[in-house]
């Protein structure tokens, strides 16, 4: 069964403590959810910068990614299923999903 990356792009933050632990608690019972889905439930990741042919820019980008989770399924329309219901979608953010390729 393949894996598939869920990439987080935007996202606002949490308001208050409350608020950030009314969120944390719906993302955990969503990994909680994906059981043995969930190959890792999650990676938040810091300010991101972009490197192309002409250069670093440190803005990140129109959209950047703010984190990621890998998830096992049968297919795409899985994984699309999957990530349509990560409480992150709440936060304003984007979910991008491909599929891990073996090199």
């Amino acid at each position: 069964m393949p894996n598939f990356i869920i990439a987080y792009h935007g996202g606002k933050q949490p308001e208050t403590p409350e608020e950030g632990a009314r969120h944390m608690a719906k993302w955990k019972a969503w990994v909680a959810g994906l059981g043995d889905a969930a190959v890792n439930p999650g990676t938040p990741l810091g300010k991101s910068r972009i490197v192309s042919a002409s250069g670093v820019s440190d803005d990140g980008g129109p959209n950047p990614m703010s984190g990621f989770s890998v998830v096992r399924a049968e297919n795409l329309e899985g994984a699309l299923e999957m990530a349509g219901e990560c409480p992150f979608l709440d936060t304003g953010g984007t979910l991008e999903v491909a599929e891990m390729k073996e090199m």
